[in-house]
């Protein structure tokens, strides 16, 4: 028998070294190298050989047919993945713990289970019994949905071989094993192999696959970064599992846009889809109060209106506080710094805390205007009008630049019921009669115009309470 080597694998970036070093080479990380018995070459590696030998075409000859779907009727996860399952694809559905990630498969296998569809359902963590308690909680009780406790790669394909099943799902991927590599289950070796295992059986059978990924405690799918590569499709479920929202985004997909955002809510009997979401973020929103602003965002094609709120508050100390939950701590910091250098705001001598309600993660520098009104007002003490919105991106010099998909923004507030816009200047000329009807746009080009341009809003004074009688 050959000798058994021994190898180092990264367990972030997946990269292989002969011996152990403190920091990884690849990544740069440190205290991330495992040990572990490396697999030898073998001509039956994967188990699954190629019908037939791929043959070179030329790119005029190729025959383009058009991919073909199934609709799990949940509208919005069909709009996620590009409009449906495609046969033959493998998927891979990341989340923390709890976050909903095994309930929102076992409603997609339950929808195309009604239409007939064959669905296998692979429970590695829990057993069958426990499984088919939770499919009974949310209604799951179709017959073309069979569960299969099993954590052998081999075994999971042979019965999906011999059943045939329109749709493959494996909870979860770090759970699953193959025989002949020594490492444990969950390895950067394990893995590996077991998702090119899994890609290969999903291409050469035309079963669409589904895994379900673990995430390391800095929130990325744990396994090495070749895992996002070999797979299709990447669902993330962002938020935190207290809240009741749970947002999917997908990070790539090779039959779909990327950065698609849908939104369900969690209830007893499972996700439901949240078909509005800005009105849905904007219900808890009060109006009178200082440190809010209302932006339009752009998930993938969809506009969504959130709130930013900001407190300020004079510290103490002499290093300020910064927190922010929602969007990048670097963006708020530039935020800052512009509004110290352009706009006097002592900022150095108070704490500022930025959040975006109701768990959303925004990404895009659009949200950048909004939250530097956000801080403004609650320094100030002054209310920003609850009917403005502001669209807009910040530089360096102080600069208000223009944004993609203006119209779709302005579109969206407008259905909210908001009536004015702070816009970058020239941003009218792109827009449409229809939504520039009956809304007030402002154009700025330095973020001191914006300031100008909004007077202070005057909330209408309550009445007082009644003065009942002391007793």
């Amino acid at each position: 028998m050959a000798k058994v080597k021994s190898v180092w694998y990264c367990n972030e970036c997946g990269h292989k070294s002969f011996k152990w070093v403190g920091q990884c080479p690849a990544c740069l990380e440190w205290n991330t190298l495992n040990e572990e018995k490396e697999l030898p070459e073998s001509h039956t590696r994967f188990d699954i050989a190629p019908k037939e030998k791929a043959r070179p075409q030329k790119v005029k000859e190729v025959i383009l047919d058009e991919t073909k779907r199934v609709s799990t009727d949940l509208s919005e996860f069909d709009r996620l993945i590009g409009g449906g399952v495609v046969p033959g694809s493998l998927t891979l559905v990341g989340g923390q713990p709890g976050i909903g990630k095994s309930t929102l498969l076992l409603q997609v296998s339950q929808s195309l289970a009604k239409k007939g569809l064959k669905v296998l359902y692979v429970s590695g963590e829990e057993s069958a019994a426990q499984t088919s308690l939770r499919a009974k909680r949310l209604g799951v009780d179709s017959d073309n949905l069979y569960i299969l406790s099993e954590t052998l790669v081999g075994h999971i394909c042979d019965v999906a071989k011999e059943m045939k099943p329109d749709l493959l799902i494996v909870d979860s991927i770090q759970i699953v094993y193959k025989g002949e590599i020594q490492s444990a289950p969950g390895s950067v070796s394990q893995v590996r192999e077991c998702t090119t295992q899994f890609m290969h059986f999903a291409k050469s059978e035309g079963i669409a696959t589904f895994l379900v990924g673990h995430v390391t405690k800095s929130g990325d799918i744990a396994g090495p970064k070749v895992l996002e590569h070999l797979v299709d499709t990447v669902l993330y479920f962002e938020g935190d599992k207290q809240h009741n929202f749970r947002m999917i985004r997908a990070f790539k997909n090779r039959f779909g846009p990327t950065d698609e955002v849908a939104v369900f809510q969690m209830a007893g009997h499972g996700l439901v889809e949240v078909k509005n979401p800005s009105q849905i973020f904007l219900q808890e929103r009060k109006k009178n109060v200082a440190g809010s602003v209302v932006v339009p965002t752009l998930e993938g094609t969809r506009p969504i209106l959130v709130e930013v709120q900001s407190l300020v508050t004079p510290t103490v100390f002499s290093s300020p506080s910064r927190r922010v939950t929602g969007v990048e701590n670097n963006r708020l910091l530039l935020i800052l710094a512009v509004m110290e250098k352009r706009l006097r705001f002592p900022l150095h001598k108070m704490d500022v805390f930025v959040s975006i309600a109701g768990g959303l993660h925004i990404v895009e520098p659009a949200i950048d205007l909004g939250i530097l009104f956000a801080v403004a007002s609650s320094m100030k003490n002054v209310i920003i009008d609850p009917t403005t919105t502001m669209i807009g991106e910040v530089g360096l010099s102080g600069e208000v630049r223009n944004v993609s998909r203006l119209e779709l923004r302005l579109k969206e507030a407008k259905s909210m019921g908001f009536c004015r816009a702070i816009v970058p200047m020239h941003s009218r000329r792109g827009l449409t009669d229809e939504v520039a009807e009956g809304l007030d746009l402002i154009e700025v080009e330095m973020v001191d115009e914006a300031f100008r341009a909004l007077s202070p809003y005057k909330p209408k004074k309550q009445p007082a309470p009644p003065q009942h009688a002391s007793v």
